[in-house]
């Protein structure tokens, strides 16, 4: 059975904002299209991105450590914390990145935690606009820590039984 729990998002969102190098003008640009919706939410993202749209727009925007030096893990940690609401990364599919498992890690700590991750303009543009964006958003997640008790008891439980 799984077990799952409701997880709620306010109405001010919590946004990851990260790009690859080819892309940092674009997201930047993107930031400088949509100041007026993301200055009402709170902003982070990875090191140089972070810089450019906090320099580019006069929006604060927390940084991390660069993708390549941790910030990719950084963000996925900070999802897995809840302090993450939605992911805006502008990836280029065409130039290989040498931290490519901490951009899956990252793609697969969203989707455990039912992040919205919008990966190219068009569905940031789709997330950014959604009706959601300004109101609680209010939805189901696998409950994993409590499925982990579960696991440990029943592994703990099969042990036990092994020894008596």
């Amino acid at each position: 059975m799984t077990i799952m729990k409701t997880v709620e998002m306010a109405p001010q969102k919590r946004i990851a904002l990260i790009a690859h190098d080819n892309l940092k003008d674009d997201i930047v640009k993107w930031c400088q299209k949509n100041k007026a919706v993301l200055k009402g939410h709170f902003l982070c993202g990875t090191g140089t991105t972070s810089r450019l749209i906090a320099e580019a727009t006069g929006l604060p925007v927390k940084a991390y450590k660069s993708g390549p030096l941790g910030g990719d893990q950084e963000v996925g940690a900070r999802i897995a914390e809840g302090e993450i609401d939605l992911v805006i990364f502008f990836s280029d599919p065409l130039e290989a990145q040498p931290h490519d498992p901490d951009i899956k890690a990252l793609m697969r700590i969203a989707a455990v935690y039912d992040i919205p991750f919008a990966n190219n303009r068009a569905t940031a543009d789709f997330l950014l606009h959604s009706d959601y964006m300004n109101s609680t958003y209010v939805h189901e997640i696998k409950d994993y820590s409590q499925m982990t008790s579960q696991r440990v008891a029943a592994l703990g439980n099969a042990i036990a039984k092994d020894e008596a």
